[in-house]
């Protein structure tokens, strides 16, 4: 808890570790069974990060039940099982309480070898670092609310934030010389990353051309459709931040969009970056990136480049 894991892990014997996280929000898509599948992904992404294996999902449910009805509870449950089909994962029960706000998630067990664990902390100098989904769902998730998101941008980030980390987790835990690894999500790409180095000696530089954005994010941020924890993260984690006069405010700030169900941000030795990276693209998952570096003595320190 101390440095920010994405999952707590219990070590049960010499060769068995139990991971448990809990995640659950409110609706960020209009679609009631999107919201499920990408509520469910959300969650089961921390046990990925860990290089576990998820096993078993309970349901944490909160529903204005007279308002909506139960159809869209259906839809929404539908949705999520749908999911942790998908990911093999077997639903063992849940809670449900009425509430004015829809909210969903899962409460998850995993399993891992206690020796296999990955956690956010362990970079090391000249270590590649790569982003496994594109990033700027927050701003897209803003300008749906309005109705200002085209039909072909919000599809894709719904299809983007209802995958599963499953197949990067499996290359990850597969390929040698991983020292670190966290999914980008709440705080952004920046805030997480910022994670991985807390108190440590190493920094983090982020190549801005590499990382990979939504198409037409850009232009629906400076359009206006920022969503409030942008400018949350910004604030809070600015001082840790070194940014060329190179990089566009615009960009900067895509940096510190939240993301939702975004992808595993993973800190890989030089020697097998490539393969771990041409893995990935020959298993789909084409917006898999270089996205920077880590750097010995920088401190603590985020460098925007």
């Amino acid at each position: 808890m101390e440095h920010s894991e994405d999952a707590g892990v219990y070590k049960l014997r010499e060769d068995l570790a139990i991971i448990q996280t809990v995640d659950f929000f409110t609706p960020i898509v209009d679609d009631p069974y999107d919201f499920g599948r990408i509520a469910v992904a959300n969650a089961l992404s921390d046990v990925y990060a860990m290089g576990g294996v998820p096993l078993t999902a309970m349901n944490i449910v909160c529903f204005p039940i007279q308002t909506l009805g139960a159809a869209v509870l259906r839809d929404i449950l539908r949705g999520g099982l749908d999911k942790m089909r998908e990911a093999e994962v077997l639903l063992v029960g849940g809670h449900s309480v009425e509430d004015k706000e829809p909210k969903y998630g899962l409460s998850v067990t995993g399993v891992v070898h206690p020796e296999r664990v990955v956690m956010n902390r362990g970079a090391r100098p000249g270590d590649v670092l790569i982003l496994t989904k594109p990033i700027g769902t927050g701003v897209v998730s803003t300008a749906a609310k309005a109705g200002e998101a085209p039909p072909l941008i919000l599809a894709e980030i719904v299809a983007s934030m209802a995958s599963l980390n499953r197949a990067a987790a499996d290359i990850m835990v597969k390929t040698p010389g991983v020292h670190a690894c966290t999914d980008v999500t709440g705080f952004g790409l920046i805030g997480h990353a910022c994670e991985m180095i807390e108190g440590e000696e190493e920094g983090i530089f982020i190549s801005f051309r590499d990382v990979p954005l939504f198409a037409g994010v850009l232009d629906l941020l400076e359009g206006g459709f920022a969503p409030g924890g942008l400018y949350r993260n910004k604030r809070f984690r600015i001082d840790r931040v070194d940014v060329s006069v190179d990089c566009p405010e615009a960009v900067l700030d895509i940096l510190f969009d939240p993301q939702t169900s975004g992808g595993l941000l993973i800190s890989v030795s030089q020697e097998h970056a490539d393969g771990m990276l041409g893995e990935m693209h020959r298993l789909g998952l084409a917006a898999a990136a270089r996205v920077g570096r880590v750097l010995g003595g920088a401190k603590g320190k985020v460098v925007i480049g």
